[in-house]
């Protein structure tokens, strides 16, 4: 725990984590209160991964959607 705290603590580490609040934090959040996937409905690895994908797929989707091709700077 304490190595952990060291490395968060870092200057590097305070990069890497605000890098991660503004690129893959929003994704999780969006597919679980947004999209409702608080859990997985299937069994099975195979069936996981093919739902987990389809969430994926939506929520690229919606971001083609809102903001459309052009927009490649944003992702």
């Amino acid at each position: 725990m304490d190595l952990m705290n060291q490395k968060v603590d870092s200057e590097q580490g305070r990069l890497q984590c605000s890098k991660r609040m503004w690129t893959i934090e929003p994704v999780f959040g969006n597919i679980k209160s947004n999209k409702g996937l608080g859990r997985f409905n299937l069994r099975g690895t195979a069936k996981v991964t093919g739902q987990w994908l389809l969430y994926c797929l939506v929520h690229n989707m919606e971001k083609l959607w809102r903001y459309g091709p052009e927009a490649k700077a944003i992702w």
